[in-house]
């Protein structure tokens, strides 16, 4: 898979699912921004797919 292609499936994923993301403002609010930041890529799913596509983006450069 080519890196641009990987670098848009990423920028759509963001701007889809994380822009505005409920949950996130809403720990970032309670807790702490480092908290939802690791709330995000921990446990959301759209974090594990954003992991997912970062391990790609590796595999490719190689």
């Amino acid at each position: 898979m080519k890196r641009t292609k990987i670098f848009k499936e990423i920028d759509e994923l963001i701007s889809s699912s994380c822009e505005g993301c409920f949950l996130h403002l809403y720990f970032k609010k309670e807790f702490s921004k480092t908290y939802a930041h690791s709330f995000c890529i921990n446990q959301c799913t759209v974090g594990q797919k954003l992991q997912e596509k970062g391990k790609s983006l590796i595999n490719a450069q190689k």
